[in-house]
């Protein structure tokens, strides 16, 4: 039975759907807890980039892989189950890490797959229960509270990380957060067996999606934005957060720069959830993504502290302006699509292998940068031409056609 809550902006909420934000905002706090610290952790292992790159490069090349499976474990099987399995993985990527302890370092293929392999599942099932538990009415809703989830899960994840880490001796702090992830990612495995089952029945052709942009107009722009998407993140997702450690060598100020990017999207993604209309859905994206752009500036040249901070605080206001609308319009476009019904986890699937497509293209050139020319004055360089990926997004986005309602 759906509630009303007005407080939310008058949207009508099932259970199910209740029980995705939960699991998605316990995912959020369990990855705010460590996945940032994760990095910092092998990187005082080894001190060298290319480690971070390789490690990160695992991940998001299992990922897309993982998906194509998970797709067709899905279709046969139960999206449900599915997203039980990725769960089941991340939880043992953190016991893994806990066993690994100071060698963690030796075993980076191995964690970072692990790690591919859980997010492959994990994303693919959340993205398609979130495709079919939502409606267009509650779309921008839904992204936007889940937003607000992944925001606060921020703010109490790092700073909590950072002064348990800071607190203990040598690595025992870390080992204290990878436990207390371990066990939130436990929880969601149990919230998830009171999901409705759902399961599917049909062919799996991915393959067919992707040729599906020859056709389909809006598919392929949307596609492409992904791509470009994927561009920025995969070598920002880690660079940044051994940036501000370089800059200050404390864990304790990590957890202050999550805190401080947490808490202002905090409040971002509630306006944004609640404001953004569907007719100022290409404004907003485009703004966000030159915000975004505009924070790159910030950090390419004589990195500090301060600016890190100011970094954060712009991001924080502009993530939730570009994605609010974008992933909103990028269910809209799925949602017209060809056999939409049938095909929708054929098109997540396609979805995310031009995203992680875009996250190997940038951890690969990252790699290149560092180990074929010097640290100090390629990454800067190679940040400047990645950082536009979010701004790229817009050229794309802003020929999407959708029917007015």
């Amino acid at each position: 039975m759906a509630k009303k809550f007005k407080f939310l902006g008058d949207v009508e909420i099932t259970k199910d759907l209740t029980l995705l934000l939960i699991i998605g905002g316990l995912y959020s706090l369990s990855v705010a807890l460590s996945n940032t610290f994760v990095n910092i952790y092998l990187w005082k292992q080894t001190g060298e980039f290319t480690d971070l790159a390789l490690y990160n490069l695992s991940i998001v090349v299992l990922q897309p892989l993982t998906f194509i499976l998970a797709g067709r474990w899905a279709k046969k099987i139960d999206r449900v189950i599915v997203l039980r399995i990725g769960v089941i993985f991340l939880a043992l990527f953190y016991a893994a890490v806990l066993i690994t302890g100071t060698n963690a370092s030796s075993y980076l293929l191995l964690l970072g797959s692990l790690l591919g392999i859980g997010y492959g599942f994990y994303w693919l099932a959340y993205n398609v229960l979130t495709f079919e538990i939502t409606e267009p009415e509650t779309r921008d809703f839904f992204n936007g509270f889940l937003g607000i989830l992944s925001s606060f899960g921020g703010m109490i994840g790092p700073i909590a990380a950072g002064i348990i880490i800071t607190k203990f001796e040598k690595f025992t702090g870390y080992t204290i957060i990878f436990g207390l992830s371990l066990g939130l990612f436990a929880l969601a495995v149990l919230l998830s067996f009171s999901l409705k089952r759902r399961p599917a029945k049909g062919k799996y052709c991915f393959k067919r999606i992707i040729e599906e942009r020859k056709q389909n107009e809006n598919w392929r722009l949307v596609t492409n934005a992904h791509f470009f998407q994927g561009l920025r993140e995969g070598t920002f997702l880690f660079v940044i957060s051994v940036f501000v450690y370089i800059a200050t060598g404390s864990e304790m100020a990590l957890g202050t720069f999550g805190l401080l990017n947490s808490g202002i999207s905090f409040i971002a993604y509630y306006f944004a959830s609640r404001y953004i209309k569907k007719s100022f859905r290409k404004k907003a994206i485009l703004i966000g993504g030159i915000l975004l752009y505009a924070a790159v500036l910030l950090i390419v040249w004589d990195v500090s502290y301060v600016k890190l901070l100011i970094y954060a605080g712009t991001i924080a206001i502009a993530y939730p302006l570009l994605l609010v609308p974008y992933n909103s319009t990028t269910y809209d476009v799925i949602g017209i699509g060809w056999k939409a019904a049938e095909m929708r986890i054929e098109y997540i699937v396609v979805r995310e292998i031009f995203l992680n497509s875009g996250r190997i293209v940038s951890i690969l050139a990252f790699l290149a940068a560092v180990t074929l020319f010097n640290e100090e004055k390629s990454i800067p360089i190679l940040l400047l031409l990645l950082g536009a990926g979010h701004t790229l997004i817009y050229l794309f986005i802003k020929r999407v056609q959708l029917p007015v309602t």
